[in-house]
Protein backbone atom coordinates (compact mmCIF):
# COMPACT_ATOMS: atom_id res chain seq x y z
CA UNK A 1 0.00 0.00 0.00
CA UNK A 2 1.39 3.61 -0.92
CA UNK A 3 1.81 6.18 1.15
CA UNK A 4 -1.56 8.07 -0.07
CA UNK A 5 -3.23 4.60 1.05
CA UNK A 6 -2.24 4.20 4.51
CA UNK A 7 -2.44 7.99 5.12
CA UNK A 8 -6.32 7.25 4.00
CA UNK A 9 -6.39 4.38 6.29
CA UNK A 10 -5.50 6.17 8.94
CA UNK A 11 -7.84 9.09 8.30
CA UNK A 12 -10.87 6.60 7.95
CA UNK A 13 -10.27 4.38 11.04
CA UNK A 14 -9.95 7.80 12.89
CA UNK A 15 -13.01 9.04 11.55
CA UNK A 16 -14.22 5.84 12.97
CA UNK A 17 -13.58 5.83 16.30
CA UNK A 18 -14.83 9.07 16.72
CA UNK A 19 -18.51 8.41 15.02
CA UNK A 20 -18.15 5.41 17.75
CA UNK A 21 -17.81 7.52 20.37
CA UNK A 22 -20.45 9.93 19.68
CA UNK A 23 -22.46 7.42 18.82
CA UNK A 24 -22.31 5.61 22.08
CA UNK A 25 -22.48 9.45 23.66
CA UNK A 26 -21.19 10.42 27.36
CA UNK A 27 -22.54 7.39 29.84
CA UNK A 28 -22.33 10.44 32.45
CA UNK A 29 -24.65 12.35 30.54
CA UNK A 30 -26.88 9.81 29.48
CA UNK A 31 -27.12 8.81 32.89
CA UNK A 32 -28.12 12.55 34.00
CA UNK A 33 -30.55 12.33 31.44
CA UNK A 34 -31.87 9.22 32.28
CA UNK A 35 -32.33 10.76 36.40
CA UNK A 36 -34.54 13.71 34.89
CA UNK A 37 -36.52 11.53 32.71
CA UNK A 38 -37.44 9.44 36.15
CA UNK A 39 -37.82 12.50 38.16
CA UNK A 40 -40.38 14.16 35.68
CA UNK A 41 -42.24 10.85 35.43
CA UNK A 42 -42.13 10.55 39.45
CA UNK A 43 -43.97 14.14 39.77
CA UNK A 44 -46.13 13.95 37.13
CA UNK A 45 -47.54 10.27 38.42
CA UNK A 46 -47.48 11.62 42.24
CA UNK A 47 -49.04 15.05 41.79
CA UNK A 48 -52.94 14.57 41.62
CA UNK A 49 -52.54 12.55 44.60
CA UNK A 50 -51.39 15.83 46.76
CA UNK A 51 -53.95 18.83 47.72
CA UNK A 52 -53.90 22.42 49.80
CA UNK A 53 -55.73 22.11 52.71
CA UNK A 54 -57.20 25.33 54.22
CA UNK A 55 -58.57 26.37 57.76
CA UNK A 56 -61.28 29.20 57.21
CA UNK A 57 -62.66 30.81 60.53
CA UNK A 58 -65.68 33.12 60.21
CA UNK A 59 -65.78 32.92 56.46
CA UNK A 60 -62.12 34.04 56.21
CA UNK A 61 -58.92 31.63 55.12
CA UNK A 62 -56.70 32.28 57.62
CA UNK A 63 -53.93 29.48 57.76
CA UNK A 64 -53.09 26.94 54.48
CA UNK A 65 -50.73 23.51 54.36
CA UNK A 66 -50.76 20.46 52.37
CA UNK A 67 -51.94 16.81 52.42
CA UNK A 68 -52.05 13.78 50.75
CA UNK A 69 -54.47 11.34 49.66
CA UNK A 70 -54.02 7.91 50.99
CA UNK A 71 -57.59 6.01 49.74
CA UNK A 72 -60.89 6.89 48.83
CA UNK A 73 -64.20 4.53 49.69
CA UNK A 74 -67.61 4.55 47.72
CA UNK A 75 -70.13 5.56 50.43
CA UNK A 76 -74.08 5.70 49.48
CA UNK A 77 -73.62 9.14 49.00
CA UNK A 78 -70.66 8.79 46.65
CA UNK A 79 -67.35 9.08 46.81
CA UNK A 80 -65.31 9.55 50.40
CA UNK A 81 -61.30 10.85 49.90
CA UNK A 82 -59.24 10.46 52.98
CA UNK A 83 -56.42 12.76 53.38
CA UNK A 84 -52.96 12.86 55.74
CA UNK A 85 -51.84 15.94 57.37
CA UNK A 86 -50.12 17.26 59.87
CA UNK A 87 -52.15 17.41 63.20
CA UNK A 88 -51.02 21.00 63.71
CA UNK A 89 -52.86 21.92 60.32
CA UNK A 90 -56.22 20.85 62.78
CA UNK A 91 -55.87 22.05 65.36
CA UNK A 92 -57.56 25.15 66.68
CA UNK A 93 -56.18 27.97 67.81
CA UNK A 94 -57.26 30.04 70.93
CA UNK A 95 -61.30 30.92 70.61
CA UNK A 96 -61.42 29.63 67.27
CA UNK A 97 -64.34 27.71 65.29
CA UNK A 98 -62.68 26.32 61.99
CA UNK A 99 -63.76 24.69 59.21
CA UNK A 100 -61.44 22.81 57.13
CA UNK A 101 -61.49 22.97 52.58
CA UNK A 102 -59.60 20.95 50.80
CA UNK A 103 -58.51 22.42 47.21
CA UNK A 104 -57.71 19.88 44.54
CA UNK A 105 -55.77 21.65 41.88
CA UNK A 106 -56.51 20.44 38.12
CA UNK A 107 -54.40 20.11 34.80
CA UNK A 108 -56.14 23.19 33.65
CA UNK A 109 -55.00 25.21 36.34
CA UNK A 110 -58.17 25.98 37.88
CA UNK A 111 -59.12 24.27 41.02
CA UNK A 112 -61.92 22.24 42.93
CA UNK A 113 -62.97 22.96 46.36
CA UNK A 114 -64.34 20.90 48.80
CA UNK A 115 -65.55 20.82 52.63
CA UNK A 116 -63.57 18.88 54.33
CA UNK A 117 -63.87 16.76 57.81
CA UNK A 118 -61.44 16.02 60.94
CA UNK A 119 -61.84 11.77 61.50
CA UNK A 120 -58.59 11.22 63.29
CA UNK A 121 -55.90 13.28 64.87
CA UNK A 122 -52.50 12.30 67.02
CA UNK A 123 -50.57 14.27 68.94
CA UNK A 124 -46.62 14.12 70.17
CA UNK A 125 -44.57 12.26 71.04
CA UNK A 126 -45.93 9.52 69.02
CA UNK A 127 -47.57 10.49 65.42
CA UNK A 128 -48.70 13.99 65.17
CA UNK A 129 -50.74 13.34 62.35
CA UNK A 130 -54.70 13.61 61.21
CA UNK A 131 -56.59 12.53 58.78
CA UNK A 132 -59.47 14.32 56.62
CA UNK A 133 -62.23 12.93 54.50
CA UNK A 134 -63.47 15.18 51.51
CA UNK A 135 -67.05 13.90 50.35
CA UNK A 136 -67.98 14.17 46.85
CA UNK A 137 -64.46 13.18 45.12
CA UNK A 138 -62.29 10.03 44.66
CA UNK A 139 -58.82 11.33 44.18
CA UNK A 140 -55.81 9.80 43.18
CA UNK A 141 -54.34 7.97 46.19
CA UNK A 142 -50.33 7.68 47.33
CA UNK A 143 -48.74 3.97 47.56
CA UNK A 144 -47.51 4.14 50.86
CA UNK A 145 -43.48 3.31 50.69
CA UNK A 146 -42.22 -0.23 53.36
CA UNK A 147 -41.64 0.82 56.78
CA UNK A 148 -37.89 1.01 55.86
CA UNK A 149 -37.66 1.44 52.27
CA UNK A 150 -36.05 5.31 53.10
CA UNK A 151 -32.31 5.07 53.12
CA UNK A 152 -29.57 7.52 53.13
CA UNK A 153 -28.88 9.43 50.08
CA UNK A 154 -32.35 8.38 48.13
CA UNK A 155 -33.65 10.67 45.55
CA UNK A 156 -36.86 12.21 47.06
CA UNK A 157 -39.24 14.70 45.77
CA UNK A 158 -41.77 16.72 47.87
CA UNK A 159 -44.91 18.13 46.71
CA UNK A 160 -46.77 20.76 48.69
CA UNK A 161 -48.14 24.17 48.76
CA UNK A 162 -46.23 26.82 50.41
CA UNK A 163 -47.85 29.81 51.23
CA UNK A 164 -50.96 28.72 50.09
CA UNK A 165 -50.34 28.92 46.24
CA UNK A 166 -50.93 26.02 43.65
CA UNK A 167 -48.86 22.57 44.28
CA UNK A 168 -44.80 23.21 43.81
CA UNK A 169 -42.30 20.60 43.52
CA UNK A 170 -38.87 20.44 45.40
CA UNK A 171 -36.07 17.92 45.00
CA UNK A 172 -33.24 16.70 47.35
CA UNK A 173 -31.89 13.52 48.90
CA UNK A 174 -32.87 11.73 52.71
CA UNK A 175 -30.33 13.28 54.51
CA UNK A 176 -30.73 11.65 57.64
CA UNK A 177 -32.90 8.35 59.37
CA UNK A 178 -33.57 8.54 62.85
CA UNK A 179 -34.33 4.84 64.56
CA UNK A 180 -36.56 4.39 67.32
CA UNK A 181 -35.44 1.69 70.33
CA UNK A 182 -37.18 -0.68 68.65
CA UNK A 183 -34.82 0.01 65.04
CA UNK A 184 -38.14 1.35 63.29
CA UNK A 185 -37.82 4.77 61.53
CA UNK A 186 -39.43 7.56 63.57
CA UNK A 187 -38.01 10.19 61.43
CA UNK A 188 -36.53 11.61 57.66
CA UNK A 189 -34.66 14.58 57.01
CA UNK A 190 -34.09 15.81 53.97
CA UNK A 191 -32.66 19.01 51.97
CA UNK A 192 -35.41 19.39 49.48
CA UNK A 193 -36.44 23.35 50.46
CA UNK A 194 -39.65 23.71 51.38
CA UNK A 195 -41.67 26.72 52.97
CA UNK A 196 -44.44 27.96 55.21
CA UNK A 197 -47.82 26.07 54.31
CA UNK A 198 -45.81 23.04 52.99
CA UNK A 199 -46.50 21.11 56.75
CA UNK A 200 -48.35 18.08 55.74
CA UNK A 201 -46.87 18.02 51.96
CA UNK A 202 -45.61 14.52 50.73
CA UNK A 203 -42.02 13.11 50.55
CA UNK A 204 -41.50 10.63 47.45
CA UNK A 205 -38.93 8.20 46.36
CA UNK A 206 -37.89 9.88 43.02
CA UNK A 207 -37.62 6.07 41.94
CA UNK A 208 -40.37 4.22 43.02
CA UNK A 209 -42.87 6.98 43.19
CA UNK A 210 -44.21 5.88 46.65
CA UNK A 211 -44.74 7.87 49.51
CA UNK A 212 -41.67 7.88 51.69
CA UNK A 213 -43.30 10.84 54.51
CA UNK A 214 -44.93 13.18 55.40
CA UNK A 215 -43.35 16.67 55.68
CA UNK A 216 -43.68 17.91 59.88
CA UNK A 217 -41.42 20.73 59.56
CA UNK A 218 -38.23 22.22 58.78
CA UNK A 219 -35.84 24.49 61.30
CA UNK A 220 -35.73 27.96 60.93
CA UNK A 221 -33.30 31.05 61.68
CA UNK A 222 -34.51 33.95 63.30
CA UNK A 223 -33.54 37.21 60.97
CA UNK A 224 -33.61 40.75 62.97
CA UNK A 225 -33.84 43.93 60.62
CA UNK A 226 -33.35 47.22 63.08
CA UNK A 227 -35.16 50.18 61.57
CA UNK A 228 -35.08 53.84 62.74
CA UNK A 229 -37.34 53.27 65.90
CA UNK A 230 -37.73 49.12 66.09
CA UNK A 231 -36.68 46.31 65.52
CA UNK A 232 -38.42 43.74 63.16
CA UNK A 233 -37.41 39.78 63.38
CA UNK A 234 -39.00 36.77 61.29
CA UNK A 235 -38.04 33.62 60.87
CA UNK A 236 -36.62 31.79 57.54
CA UNK A 237 -36.08 28.28 56.90
CA UNK A 238 -32.98 26.44 56.86
CA UNK A 239 -31.34 25.01 53.69
CA UNK A 240 -31.16 21.20 54.24
CA UNK A 241 -33.27 21.11 57.39
CA UNK A 242 -37.09 19.45 55.99
CA UNK A 243 -38.32 17.02 58.67
CA UNK A 244 -40.61 14.48 57.36
CA UNK A 245 -42.89 11.51 59.68
CA UNK A 246 -41.68 8.21 57.69
CA UNK A 247 -43.67 5.46 56.29
CA UNK A 248 -43.77 2.98 59.65
CA UNK A 249 -44.71 6.08 61.91
CA UNK A 250 -47.57 6.66 59.19
CA UNK A 251 -48.83 3.30 58.82
CA UNK A 252 -49.06 2.85 62.89
CA UNK A 253 -50.82 6.24 63.23
CA UNK A 254 -53.64 4.64 60.19
CA UNK A 255 -53.84 1.12 62.32
CA UNK A 256 -53.99 3.00 65.38
CA UNK A 257 -57.00 4.85 64.06
CA UNK A 258 -58.37 2.03 62.30
CA UNK A 259 -57.55 3.43 58.64
CA UNK A 260 -55.16 0.33 58.48
CA UNK A 261 -56.96 -0.42 55.52
CA UNK A 262 -56.01 2.34 53.45
CA UNK A 263 -52.61 1.61 53.02
CA UNK A 264 -52.82 -2.69 53.11
CA UNK A 265 -50.69 -3.36 49.83
CA UNK A 266 -52.01 -0.95 47.69
CA UNK A 267 -50.91 -1.57 43.61
CA UNK A 268 -48.66 0.99 42.52
CA UNK A 269 -50.03 0.63 38.75
CA UNK A 270 -53.59 1.03 39.81
CA UNK A 271 -54.68 4.64 39.85
CA UNK A 272 -58.01 5.95 40.20
CA UNK A 273 -58.86 9.50 38.35
CA UNK A 274 -60.73 12.22 39.80
CA UNK A 275 -64.61 12.77 40.08
CA UNK A 276 -66.38 15.78 40.11
CA UNK A 277 -68.95 16.09 42.58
Amino acid sequence: MGRVGIVAALALGVCSCAGGRSAMSDPEGAAARASRTDRRHTVRAVLSQNVRVVVVVGGVPVRSASGVSVGHTMTPEGALTYVLTNAHVVTPREKEDPRFVVLVDLPTGDSQEFAARVVAQGSLPDAALAVLTVAGVALDAATLAADDEAGLGDDVVIVAAPYGRALSVSGGMISQVELGKDRRQVMLKTDAAIGYGASGGGLFSVETGKLLGIVEGYRTAKVSIPLEKETYSFDVPMPGETFAAPAAKIRRFLADKSLGHLVLSPSPEKRVSAVAP
